[in-house]
């Protein structure tokens, strides 16, 4: 994609405290990436393809490798019809808790929506990875009018609280996947290793170093930044220290982290 001449899509440029120098406990390319991966529904925004007005609707999420978001939608959805006629399209993943809903931090996600065809070489992969994170979508995910949509990220936004907010190029939120196509094939194998053999271990991680409660955890995606597990309706993300790129460094890298937890 060429570089835009103009402002990035959501940004404000011009405004104040939006851009401001951040606290220093605020890290917004990490809180942006952690929330991309972790929240599993968001509102999505299309160009109503009669009159051009904002269309929001509820969808589910998942990511690629990479970090792209990709929706499951079916063609006789609304959003489908938008998204067919114009694919421009941002996506809002909102953290929730108690309180005033607006101290929380969300991250909206703008791009271009394509629809991946059946027969794309990384469909599989795009399908794997999000009935992992939806495994209730996989009872119409087969439907002849369901399709998999993956954005093509150009901006973002993040607003992590009162005065936390930042504007985000493609690649501050994105996983860079450059030289990690071993550890992308070997993603699945590593996925169904550790939910068979290592629930512990799983348990481990969430508890110990990412502070859930302990329960039924299972592994749902790992890419060259760190690995997503949930526990029913609870999703964590597991940050590796430094970045992996092959299925042996994967393995010592888990076992590192493994011998983190027993030791906190």
């Amino acid at each position: 994609m060429s570089e835009r001449s103009g402002p990035l899509p959501g940004s404000m440029p011009d405004r104040l405290p939006e851009n401001a120098p951040q606290a220093a406990d605020f890290d917004p390319r990490a809180t942006a990436k952690e929330l991309l991966r972790r929240i599993r529904a968001g509102t999505l925004a299309t160009l109503d393809r009669h009159t051009g007005h904002p269309f929001a609707s509820l969808v589910n999420i998942g990511t690629d490798a990479d970090g792209s978001p990709v929706i499951l939608t079916s063609r006789l959805s609304t959003h489908t019809a938008n998204l067919e006629a114009d694919g421009r399209a941002s996506v809002l993943l909102a953290e929730t808790g108690k309180g005033d809903a607006l101290t929380h931090p969300r991250l909206t996600v703008l791009g271009r929506f394509a629809q991946v065809p059946r027969e794309a070489a990384d469909e599989a992969r795009l399908r794997r990875r999000f009935l992992a994170h939806h495994p209730k979508s996989q009872l119409y995910a087969g439907f002849a009018d369901f399709a998999f949509w993956r954005m093509a990220v150009e901006a973002a936004h993040l607003n992590g609280g009162f005065a936390r907010a930042a504007d985000l190029k493609a690649a501050d939120v994105l996983t860079d996947i450059a030289g990690a196509q071993d550890l992308i094939d070997a993603e699945e194998s590593a996925v169904d290793h550790m939910n068979d053999n290592h629930g512990e271990t799983l348990n481990l991680y969430a508890v110990k170093l990412c502070g859930a409660p302990s329960g039924v955890w299972r592994c749902t995606g790992i890419d060259p930044d760190g690995i997503d597990m949930q526990n029913g309706p609870l999703s964590v993300r597991l940050m590796f220290p430094q970045r992996i790129t092959e299925a042996g460094a994967l393995r010592a890298m888990l076992k590192d982290l493994a011998v983190q937890a027993r030791a906190a």
